[in-house]
């Protein structure tokens, strides 16, 4: 059986305006904070309860959404699974649970 990959270390830049997080099998991702808020996984970000079920493309969602600058205000840890960003727009219901930011990870960084 497989080891579950989780974080081994997470760090908030918010003057860089980037999250790192390091990750048990010794890979470290870094997320752009203006990428993390446009691909939020909440219902509302997403587009209702109909669409929560499909699989998320982060390629065709960074193109829809027109680009913006976002500040992460507050990171919580949710349980041992999620972190819980609070943005500077007021958002603060994603949960960005360890194997959808795994999934985020910029390919170049995998």
């Amino acid at each position: 059986m497989q080891a579950k990959i989780v974080p081994t270390g997470i760090t908030l830049n918010k003057t860089e305006g980037y999250l790192e997080i390091k990750w048990s099998d010794a890979i470290t991702c870094t997320y752009p904070l203006d990428h993390l808020r446009e691909a939020c996984p909440c219902v509302e970000c997403r587009g209702g309860h109909e669409r929560m079920g499909r699989e998320f493309d982060p390629d065709n969602i960074l193109k829809l959404i027109p680009r913006r600058s976002y500040q992460m205000t507050d990171l919580q840890m949710i349980g041992n699974y999620a972190l819980q960003p609070v943005w500077d727009d007021g958002h603060a219901t994603g949960l960005y649970t360890w194997e959808y930011l795994r999934r985020l990870c910029p390919p170049d960084e995998q």
